[in-house]
Formats: C-alpha cells, sequence, structure tokens
C-alpha cells in the first residue's frame, strides 16, 4: 500500500499513514510513536487516510467528512478538542443500540439504553487530561460504576482485563479489573448534567481521570473480559498501556 508523498510508514492494519518526521527512534525498541507531534500527526494522517484506506466503518454519519473532523480535531469548542480515528464519529440509534458484556463471565448480557440508565448511576466532577497537553477541568460526569456492572456479569477467576470495543471501528483499548475498579472510574453516561452529546462518545463512555483521554473509549458498545489485557489502538502505535497523567510517553 502506498502513502502520500513523502517518507514514512503504514501501521499495519490500522490504515493510517505517519509520516517519517513523527517516527522517533527509542533505544533497543526500533521505531516508537509517542508525543505530542506524533499524536497530531496520526491524527492527520487517520482522517486523511480515508482517501486511500480499503475500507471504512459502518457506523459513520454521512454528513461527515475528513475534512470537517480534521477541523474539529484542531480547533477547541468549549475547551474540548474532539478527535477520531476514521475522520467521521458514529451514529446512536436509542432504539436499536445495546453494549454487549461478554468473554471471561459466568452471565453475559447485552443491556439497552434504557436498562443501562436503569442501573445505580454515580456521580463526580474530575479534570479531563488529554495526551497532547490540554485540560478541561471540573467536567461532571455521571454513570455507572464498573464494579456495578461486573457484579452483574460475574467474570471468571481467569478473567483478568476489561477489552472494550468502539462503534468506530477499529478504535479498542483496555484496563486491567483493578484498574477498572478505581473508585472513578465509571461508564458514562452524562456530561455536565446532559446525555453525552455525539462528539463526547454517546451513548457510552470510558472515564479514568487519572489516565490520558485516549484509554476512554468513546461510542461503547462492547466490553469484552480476557485472560491478558490486549493491545489497543493507540498503544500499537506505540503510546503506553498504563497511561497514568504524568508518568507516560504522552508526558511533556
Amino acid at each position: 500500500m502506498s502513502g502520500p508523498a513523502g517518507s514514512g510508514r503504514w501501521f499495519s492494519g490500522q490504515a493510517t499513514w505517519v509520516a517519517a518526521e513523527y517516527l522517533q527512534p527509542m533505544s533497543g525498541s526500533g521505531s516508537r510513536v509517542y508525543g505530542r507531534l506524533a499524536f497530531f500527526g496520526l491524527l492527520a494522517g487517520g482522517a486523511s487516510s480515508l482517501a486511500w484506506a480499503t475500507s471504512v466503518s459502518g457506523y459513520v454519519s454521512p454528513f461527515t467528512s475528513a475534512i470537517s473532523q480534521l477541523l474539529g480535531n484542531l480547533l477547541p469548542v468549549g475547551g474540548w478538542r474532539i478527535y477520531t480515528i476514521s475522520g467521521s464519529m458514529p451514529i446512536f440509534y436509542e432504539n436499536s443500540y445495546a453494549l454487549q458484556i461478554d468473554g471471561l463471565v459466568r452471565k453475559p448480557r447485552s443491556f439497552s439504553y434504557d436498562e443501562l440508565r436503569a442501573l445505580p448511576q454515580a456521580r463526580q466532577v474530575s479534570t479531563f487530561h488529554c495526551v497532547t497537553g490540554w485540560t478541561v477541568k471540573d467536567v461532571r460526569w455521571s454513570g455507572i460504576r464498573f464494579k456495578d456492572l461486573l457484579d452483574l456479569v460475574e467474570p471468571l477467576p481467569s478473567a483478568k482485563a476489561l477489552r472494550f470495543v468502539s462503534l468506530e471501528v477499529p478504535y479498542t483499548d483496555s484496563l486491567t479489573l483493578d484498574q477498572a475498579r478505581l473508585h472513578d472510574v465509571m461508564l458514562a453516561l452524562d456530561m455536565d448534567g446532559q446525555p453525552l452529546s455525539r462528539p463526547h462518545g454517546s451513548p457510552a463512555r470510558v472515564v479514568i481521570p487519572e489516565m490520558y483521554g485516549y484509554k476512554g473509549v468513546k461510542w461503547l458498545t462492547r466490553i469484552e473480559l480476557v485472560a491478558n489485557e490486549p493491545t489497543g489502538y493507540w498503544e500499537g502505535l506505540g503510546y503506553d498501556q498504563n497511561a497514568w497523567v504524568g508518568h507516560s510517553n504522552g508526558y511533556g
């Protein structure tokens, strides 16, 4: 597969072109992508790749172009910068949405949007940190603690991690069970007193304030319990598995 003019490389399976200037060598590990310039370069590549990728997600809006989404990435709205991988945002249909929770569990479940709303809701105020260096303070989230969701499906002893699957293909990421059970980690349904908007991940997204935002999968459609923590989309491009704010390779 060929890319745009200039040197660089394709990341296998991701339909993402990364220019050579964003590929920064690390001693003993070959080329690895990290830092703010790398992140912006990947976003540009992910959006522009629609022009020559062989397939795109079936959950895209006919009115959202790669160009308009790239502008959204670069221009903050209310302090937020909206990033996508595919260049388009999934559409949420309330009457057909389902969140599947399966894998290494005794009681696999599929939750409709109304069923998620009927579960006990937690509320918190926390700061959102992006790996590119910007933050949004005092974000008011409400949703379901993962502990409560896990109690409903009863993880098997062999389950050690949660794999999150987004409606935006191929966006996935993961947390360990211990991380998912932290006191301020949740499956968020509301932000700042309103149901999640489409740019912010409607109908449901992962919130983990102690980690950078790429761990907070938006447009969530599946949670799979697995024996080993898998590599997510951004980790496959060189970002840390454990994206602790101030202590991972996005810092600085």
